[in-house]
């Protein structure tokens, strides 16, 4: 059982920073429709202020029920998938509820470098251990180290064919998606 996570906090700014980073109308279309393509079991976006949480909400709402899911349905099922926390202890809770135990975390980072387990690791346990796992992607210039720290696993970053490292979340959530769940 595979889930993910759109952290916007505690993430890193350029600088260095923890910071909360603001929800992006395409992040949640995007990232909902290849979760949707790869049978991801939900999406959550992780954001503590209110507001941006109510922004996620409204425009969820927009395409579940509003005008958008009749003018697209195949909008609307990838929506469904769509669930909006406060904190990633909420998405954990939500999940070990649902799946009889708590996930294993997996984080992702463009710069890991040691204690890395592959995408192709990653993709044999979860078709075989039917245990929950939650993907977790960072906003911002990354994942702070207190998530990190907590994680089960520490998945390999994306390599191109040169020094380049920089892709949106969006980008990299389907080529991760795309390495670990089809066949």
């Amino acid at each position: 059982m595979l889930y993910i996570a759109l952290l916007h906090y505690p993430v890193y700014n350029k600088e260095g920073r923890i910071v909360t980073t603001a929800i992006a109308n395409m992040d949640i279309h995007d990232i909902a429709r290849v979760a949707r393509t790869y049978g991801v079991q939900g999406f959550y976006i992780v954001n503590p202020i209110k507001k941006q949480r109510q922004l996620a909400l409204s425009i969820m709402n927009h395409w579940q029920e509003g005008y958008g899911a009749r003018f697209n349905r195949s909008r609307q099922a990838a929506f469904a998938l769509v669930r909006v926390k406060e904190s990633l202890a909420e998405v954990k809770e939500e999940i070990a509820s649902a799946a009889g135990s708590e996930p294993r975390m997996v984080v992702t980072g463009a710069n890991f470098r040691e204690g890395l387990t592959t995408f192709s690791q990653l993709k044999e346990k979860i078709r075989n251990d039917r245990l929950p796992y939650l993907l977790i992607f960072g906003t911002g210039s990354g994942i702070a180290d207190e998530i990190i720290n907590r994680a089960d696993y520490l998945l390999e970053p994306i390599k191109g064919t040169g020094n380049y490292n920089h892709l949106s979340v969006r980008s990299a959530a389907a080529i991760i998606l795309d390495r670990i769940c089809r066949d």
